[in-house]
């Protein structure tokens, strides 16, 4: 019964005098998870969205963290059980699918 409290995944990219830095906090809560995207291009104001889910939207959620150690058990098995599919979060901070 192992389940995702909080999460934090940061990208930057140097693109000459244009950096882009995205940001992505997930905390769980009593009644599900939020998620919030952050977006910073340049020296532009940061843009901001957050995404609220159910705790039965997020059944079986496998986030970026957990999705990385599922995939060394399954390289160690030499298997992949048919049918692997979990809800997962896309870039977008929005809900979707992610299967093995």
């Amino acid at each position: 019964q192992l389940e995702t409290l909080e999460q934090e995944e940061q990208e930057r990219l140097e693109l000459r005098a244009h950096p882009v830095e995205r940001r992505t906090h997930m905390v769980s809560h009593q009644h599900g998870m939020i998620v919030t995207k952050t977006l910073q291009e340049g020296e532009a104001e940061p843009q901001c969205w957050s995404f609220s889910y159910s705790q039965a939207e997020l059944r079986g959620l496998l986030p970026e963290g957990a999705s990385l150690l599922l995939l060394r058990v399954l390289a160690c098995q030499r298997a992949v059980p048919p049918g692997l599919i979990f809800p997962a979060i896309d870039t977008e901070g929005h809900l979707c699918t992610s299967s093995y």
